[in-house]
């Protein structure tokens, strides 16, 4: 592993990098600061045949127009620090927001309209009547009906497709409210009228236009993780035959072909290996922290990396029957049953439709009763409409929504589903990946009982090695000049060897060197001394768990990793609860057979292995450093490169919940006040045009309560 950068903070995503045509795209996960950004670039763009590099911070991904091949790219990345891993640029989003920029159009031409229309609305409400009256409501409806027909059509068209289908939605009332309103006021208006809803219409329309646009606001990041995981596979493969060696496509590729893998290039297919030995990280899979070593006939599957010398494998499983894209399946499957999670919003309109199309239609029907106009009968059954609309409803979860996830990304989270807050506030079970999310790339090293004199042939040793305990060892050892050595070998996965001073020295494996335990060793003639080391907690994990405990949370460590490190890292933050050697399908089924005993669970990951459990889970968070899978399969990306605050996530989103509720019961308040007043018949465009705007104005105000300091 990749220590991390330590000019590492947290910063906003720079705007997207263009995709074009011939450009390479890389997943770059331990990009995490301008430093990083500045690094690469400047090192890239000082190659020969690079023509441009660019780096986004938010995706973490690299574009580079260059003629080299991908694999030196890759290289040359991983020489300064980097893990980089192709990309399929076709498989992915483009990023572009079409729906939001059409209702952002609609939004203002509905609210320049509305702005002009009731300045002669006041004028007709100062007490303008006859030819005067009638002059400026015919203005008004030339303003007034054309914007409607346009800045409203999502609501019709919303409408019509619940119609159809034999149902009803919120939009129906609003639709029949605004497309009511602005005929029968033209008839009036033509009739010589007194009252026109003109202004009533282009009001609603503006307001409900906001309150979609909110809620857009909040569903837009929302990206596929299975789609993420497509992108992350390899496209092709170099396959050996009795000519030689030969590029080819997946689908070109047969079971029992023979598939030579590059040093640092991922395992493009399930395979069984043929080489002698071979090394690689199979962190993105199952959790494994170490570099696991392989010996002949080893098991290997598509999205391992190669950290030891090329190996061939027989291809034992190709494209959909490779364990990576049936992992893919799970995700996409998991993220289909999550989106049937049925919102406070959406729960309230399947009562408050019905009910606002029966008191409209039994307010037509007792007027007829009482007097027989049908024209009047129908005028104040539009007034119930246009009171009743649920403009107050529509910005309740809306603007609570807007001000939590404002509040929390200066806390440095990035809320990625609209949904997601209802569901984190019903959270029971927190579950945490270990590797990755809990701990960081790197080690800590206790050296107290190694002699000063040993430290320079320690330091010299762990330069020689490309072993990610090595590379730690030597950053810890970076002050300490290293000692002269020769004869330097290093036998992969166990250690490297050497002499100094007509003695031999290494550094590796303690069982490799005669010694018991895991911890790396070092040896020097005949003398040996253990190199105990730990892994690095993420800043702020053990506050994250005394906040998560204190808050009466269920805390659960599930690890791909081993036992031992599983145990020793939840005895050390003070969790209870762990599993381990934990496969991505063993993660799943935990999740599910929580699920199945009513336990609403938020799991916490950053690896391919997480991606399952992450859209499995009732609610998700992802760390910022996460894979671009894991990000995307998560509600929430911590982006703020510290886990303090992630008790606060879930106190905010309970307080947004709390107060999305309040909205509604003010917005059942206002009804309660104004429905008996346009059932009598005393609902003017006035007083309508004044009641929404209060209501929308309070709904707003209450919601900007979840941002105080948490």
């Amino acid at each position: 592993m990749t220590a991390a950068c330590p000019a590492c903070v947290a910063t906003p995503g720079l705007e997207d990098v263009p995709v074009l045509p011939d450009m390479i795209q890389l997943s770059v996960p331990q990009v995490r600061c301008a430093a990083c950004i500045s690094t690469i670039e400047g090192h890239l763009s000082s190659m020969a045949d690079v023509r441009d590099a660019r780096v986004n911070l938010s995706q973490k991904r690299l574009g580079v127009i260059t003629d080299r091949p991908v694999e030196d790219i890759i290289r040359t990345l991983s020489e300064i620090g980097y893990d980089a891993f192709a990309l399929d640029a076709k498989a992915l989003d483009s990023g572009a927001d079409p729906v939001g920029q059409d209702l952002l159009l609609r939004l203002g031409i509905a609210g320049f309209a509305m702005m002009n229309v009731m300045l002669l609305s006041v004028a007709v409400w100062s007490g303008a009547s006859g030819a005067t009256r009638d002059l400026f409501h015919l203005i008004s409806a030339a303003i007034a009906l054309p914007v409607v027909l346009y800045a409203a059509q999502p609501f019709f068209k919303s409408a019509w497709r619940a119609l159809r289908v034999g149902r009803l939605n919120m939009d129906v009332p609003i639709s029949l409210a605004i497309g009511l309103a602005g005929p029968m006021s033209l008839y009036e208006t033509l009739n010589g009228g007194e009252h026109a809803y003109f202004d009533a219409a282009l009001s609603l329309t503006f307001f409900l236009l906001i309150g979609r646009y909110l809620e857009h606001r909040t569903r837009s990041s929302a990206r596929s993780a299975a789609k993420e995981l497509a992108a992350l596979e390899e496209h092709t493969a170099q396959r050996q035959t009795d000519a030689g060696t030969e590029t080819v496509t997946l689908d070109q590729l047969q079971i029992g072909d023979h598939v030579y893998v590059a040093t640092g290039m991922r395992v493009p297919v399930d395979g069984t290996l043929i080489s002698d030995v071979a090394q690689t990280d199979r962190s993105f899979l199952t959790g494994e922290s170490d570099p696991v070593q392989h010996g002949p006939a080893a098991t290997l599957n598509a999205g391992e990396i190669n950290l030891g010398a090329p190996f061939t494998l027989r291809a034992d499983a190709v494209g959909a029957s490779t364990r990576l894209r049936q992992i893919a399946q799970l995700v996409e499957t998991a993220e289909t049953a999550r989106n049937r999670y049925t919102s406070l919003a959406d729960r309230a309109a399947r009562i408050y439709a019905p009910a606002v199309h029966l008191l409209a239609f039994a307010t037509f029907l007792g007027w007829i009763a009482i007097d027989g106009d049908v024209r009047h009968a129908i005028n104040v059954a539009i007034a119930v409409l246009i009171i009743t609309c649920p403009c107050a409803l529509a910005l309740a979860v809306p603007a609570v929504s807007t001000a939590a996830i404002s509040r929390l990304y200066q806390m440095g989270f990035l809320v990625k589903s609209g949904t997601a807050l209802e569901r984190l506030s019903e959270v029971e079970h927190v579950i945490l990946d270990k590797t990755g999310t809990l701990t960081q790339p790197g080690f800590s090293f206790d050296l107290n009982e190694l002699p000063q004199e040993a430290r320079p042939v320690a330091a010299a040793l762990a330069n020689a090695s490309a072993h990610p305990l090595s590379r730690a060892l030597a950053n810890h050892l970076a002050s300490v000049p290293p000692a002269p050595l020769n004869d330097l070998k290093e036998t992969a996965g166990r250690g490297v060897t050497a002499s100094f001073n007509d003695s031999r020295v290494a550094l590796g494996r303690a069982d490799w060197l005669g010694e018991t335990g895991r911890d790396l060793t070092l040896q020097i003639g005949e003398a040996r001394w253990p190199l105990p080391y730990i892994e690095t907690l993420t800043e702020g994990a053990e506050q994250m768990i005394a906040g998560l405990s204190e808050d009466r949370f269920d805390i659960e460590i599930i690890s791909g990793d081993t036992e031992a490190k599983t145990k020793d890292l939840a005895d050390r933050i003070g969790v209870q609860q762990y599993r381990a050697h934990m496969t991505p399908e063993d993660k799943n089924a935990r999740i599910e057979a929580l699920t199945d005993a009513g336990i609403r669970t938020c799991m916490m990951g950053d690896g391919l292995n997480d991606t399952v459990a992450l859209s499995a889970a009732h609610a998700s968070i992802a760390p910022g450093s996460a894979l671009d899978a894991a990000r995307s399969a998560a509600d929430v990306v911590a982006i703020g490169g510290t886990l303090t605050h992630i008790p606060a996530l879930f106190e905010v989103s309970r307080r947004a919940v709390r107060l999305s509720r309040q909205n509604f019961a003010i917005a059942l308040a206002y009804n309660a006040i104004a429905v008996p007043i346009a059932i009598l018949g005393h609902a003017t465009p006035l007083a309508a045009a004044l009641a929404m705007s209060l209501s929308s104005i309070t709904v707003s105000l209450n919601a900007l309560r979840v941002g105080r300091s948490t």
